[in-house]
């Protein structure tokens, strides 16, 4: 392996890119219905599926080029029977400021059984996802009975020291706009912050509606009927608004992707289980790396397709432009 030549991943607006999203499998334990119909989607190749060597690879590549934090995501990442061997391995590959930061997010059904083999390997953080916590409607919006076992995920990855851990959710109307509070009230309990995220247009069938999406400041006055919320500072690159509820130290976090997007401060990049480069989440454009990884493509070269990547990065994702499309892959294929 050749040492790649050193340099930053910035684009042509001077973004710098620091956080790597690997999506290890597009497979996915649960069906939710903003996500994927019942009988879930045309899977990827498994032997486009890259293997750990060339993930590890990428990743080493990335760390040469400034990331610092990788975030493994899906599908379900769990359900990729090396994700232990993943994580250590991601791990001990030195960024500059030392070993690389492994997160996941996860819908949480397998931490009881792998969340201190996921901490011992180097994990430091979890996002997970959680809708509801009605045990019926948790059961009709994801297609499966499985409520019981993410909030044995959610105590097993405290018990694992796992901090801060962020609780997701997508708010729905007429689905589950009436929990917000109940969500926020349960996080605090549970020493978490929970996360609300606006419903995007990544779903499978491209049945998202801008009408029936609810918007960030919505879920903000529903919170502010009950609760007092501080805005806390600069958010810098991060996506979520963050606020103090009832002047701490418990938050929650408001991630307005589509009605107050974040892009100007974007340091993201993706990459997906098959291998291609995705410089925004609602790129329809991909750099394909497996031949150079199955090829002879040296590092150098590979570095030169993710920058080529971020150079072709937009100012922003462009949803509420005119001529904006969907892009082709759903969510489960692209990476959280």
């Amino acid at each position: 392996m050749t040492e790649p030549s050193r340099g930053r991943l910035v684009d042509r607006f001077g973004r710098v890119h620091r956080d790597l999203r690997i999506s290890l499998t597009d497979r996915c334990s649960l069906r939710c219905t903003y996500c994927m119909p019942a009988e879930g989607v045309p899977w990827l190749a498994k032997d486009n599926i890259l293997t750990t060597d060339e993930l590890e690879r990428v990743a080493r590549v990335a760390a040469s080029l400034g990331i610092v934090e990788v975030r493994l995501t899906g599908g379900e990442p769990l359900l990729r029977r090396d994700v232990v061997d993943v994580v250590r391995r991601m791990h001990a590959i030195e960024g500059e400021h030392g070993p690389l930061e492994v997160s996941m997010t996860t819908n949480g059904l397998r931490l009881v059984e792998l969340a201190d083999a996921l901490a011992e390997a180097g994990l430091a953080r979890v996002n997970i996802s959680i809708d509801t916590l009605r045990r019926d409607r948790f059961a009709e919006l994801t297609r499966r009975d499985r409520l019981d076992d993410v909030l044995a995920g959610i105590d097993a990855a405290h018990a694992a020291g796992f901090a801060p851990i962020k609780l997701n959710a997508v708010p729905m109307r007429g689905v589950n706009e009436d929990e917000l509070v109940d969500l926020v009230r349960f996080a605090v309990e549970h020493e978490a912050e929970m996360r609300f995220i606006e419903q995007m247009p990544l779903d499978a069938g491209h049945i998202w509606s801008r009408v029936e999406m609810i918007r960030g400041e919505e879920i903000l006055a529903a919170l502010r009927e009950v609760f007092t919320l501080t805005p806390i500072g600069e958010r810098g690159a991060a996506p979520a608004e963050r606020f103090l509820v009832d002047g701490g130290p418990a938050t929650v976090g408001v991630i307005a992707s589509v009605t107050a997007p974040f892009c100007g401060a974007c340091d993201r990049v993706r990459l997906t289980a098959d291998g291609q480069m995705r410089n925004c989440l609602f790129a329809r454009e991909e750099d394909d790396l497996l031949p150079l990884l199955r090829g002879e493509g040296t590092d150098d070269q590979i570095a030169d397709l993710m920058r080529r990547s971020i150079l072709g990065k937009r100012a922003g994702h462009g949803i509420d432009d005119e001529g904006f499309l969907q892009p082709d892959r759903p969510m489960s294929a692209i990476g959280g």
